[in-house]
C-alpha cells in the first residue's frame, strides 16, 4: 500500500533520506508548474532552512535527476521538476524548450517542443544545451 505522501515516495524512489528540508523543497516543486530559484525557495521557507541547506538540497536533487537546471536570462539559475517521460535514474536529460513569461516572470518547461540536434564541428563535445524562449504565457495574455 502506498503512502499518500508523494514527496516521501519520491525521496524513497531516489534512495534519499527523508528530511524536512528535502520533503518541503520537493513539495514546492510538485505544487508549482514553473521553475523555482534558490532565492524563491529562501523566500518561501524564510528562517526554516538556511541558504546552504537549500543549496545542498538542490545540488543533490540535480545529481539524482529529480530536478534539472534552467538557465535564466538574468544570469541566475532556476530549477524545474524532471518529468518521468524525460528523465530516469539512468538517463537524465532535459532537451526541451523553456519558456519565460515577460509579464509574470515564471519559467516553464515546454516538454512537447524538443531542442533540435546541433551538429558541432569536430573536436567539440556537447555536455548541455539550453533554449529559452521569452514571451507571454497563457495566464498573462
Amino acid at each position: 500500500m502506498t503512502d499518500m505522501n508523494p514527496s516521501k515516495d519520491t525521496l524513497k524512489e531516489y534512495d534519499l533520506r527523508h528530511t524536512g528540508c528535502r520533503a518541503d523543497i520537493l513539495q514546492s516543486f510538485q505544487n508549482n508548474n514553473h521553475a523555482l530559484s534558490h532565492g524563491d525557495l529562501e523566500a518561501l521557507f524564510g528562517q526554516r532552512f538556511d541558504r546552504v541547506t537549500i543549496y545542498r538540497t538542490l545540488k543533490t536533487f540535480v545529481e539524482k535527476g529529480i530536478v534539472h537546471k534552467v538557465l535564466d536570462d538574468e544570469g541566475g539559475t532556476k530549477y524545474a521538476l524532471c518529468r518521468v517521460s524525460e528523465c530516469s535514474h539512468e538517463n537524465h536529460h532535459h532537451d526541451h524548450v523553456h519558456f519565460k513569461c515577460l509579464v509574470c516572470g515564471n519559467t516553464t518547461c515546454i516538454e512537447s517542443v524538443h531542442i533540435p540536434t546541433i551538429n558541432l564541428p569536430e573536436g567539440y563535445k556537447r555536455t548541455e544545451v539550453n533554449m529559452l524562449v521569452q514571451g507571454t504565457c497563457p495566464a498573462c495574455v
